[in-house]
């Protein structure tokens, strides 16, 4: 049997290793040095242990372009992403590089260790991005909910202020609407007193000439 055909890495022909839970090696060193940079795998199976090691056989040219074909499928195939944060396409480059050091092993062993070092490197770095992505998009959602706290807050201020507002309006419109009554009544007031005293003066002018000609005739009658 041949367990996930879909990986990158090339693994040797599955064997058997007896009845589950009986004990065996995994991942045991190969001459080029991949056991040290790869462990195998083992699965259970109609009752039995199988165990996979990954391939110590050498690779050609067309090797690579079939990777690199296989590659290209898998990541149609699985619908991967081509841009932003994809875990397939990680995943399928992942497995596309551990092929490529284990290619480079084979032929050379202390190459192929320090490419296993770049790619352990590469994936603490990768670890420690996507830890930081998810602290700041955590403090960004923790941001998000204390301003969307602030905004009710702010908005129940904002209605407080506006029922003021309109309040203030309303004692606005009402002492206007005083000064108003108040002023019309003064001119009213003024109006009357006006007429009142225009009507006295023409009155006292009409006596003042009516006592001036009485004077007036007494005097013709005694001269």
């Amino acid at each position: 049997p041949l367990r996930n055909p879909r990986q990158l890495l090339r693994h040797a022909a599955a064997a058997g290793r007896g009845r589950a839970g009986a004990g065996s090696a995994r991942g045991a060193p190969g001459a080029s040095g991949n056991g040290r940079c790869f462990s195998g795998r083992e699965w259970e199976e109609a009752h039995k242990l199988w165990v996979q090691e990954v391939s110590t056989a050498p690779s050609t040219r067309r090797d690579v372009v079939m990777l690199q074909e296989q590659l290209d499928r898998q990541l149609q195939q699985r619908q991967a992403r081509e841009t932003g944060l994809c875990p397939v396409r990680r995943e399928l480059y992942t497995q596309c590089f551990d092929e490529l050091i284990r290619q480079t092993t084979v032929s050379c062993a202390e190459r192929g260790l320090l490419l296993l070092r770049v790619r352990d490197e590469l994936q603490l770095t990768l670890s420690a991005y996507q830890a930081l992505y998810e602290s700041s998009v955590a403090f960004g959602v923790r941001k998000a909910l204390q301003a969307e706290q602030g905004k009710a807050h702010l908005e129940k201020r904002i209605a407080e202020l506006e029922g003021e507002k309109r309040e203030l309006e309303k004692q606005v419109s009402e002492e206007k609407a005083k000064c108003e009554a108040i002023e019309k009544q003064e001119t009213e007031r003024r109006e009357i007193e006006e007429k009142k005293h225009s009507e006295e003066v023409l009155f006292l002018k009409r006596t003042n000439q009516q006592l001036k000609a009485q004077l007036e005739s007494l005097i013709a009658a005694k001269t």
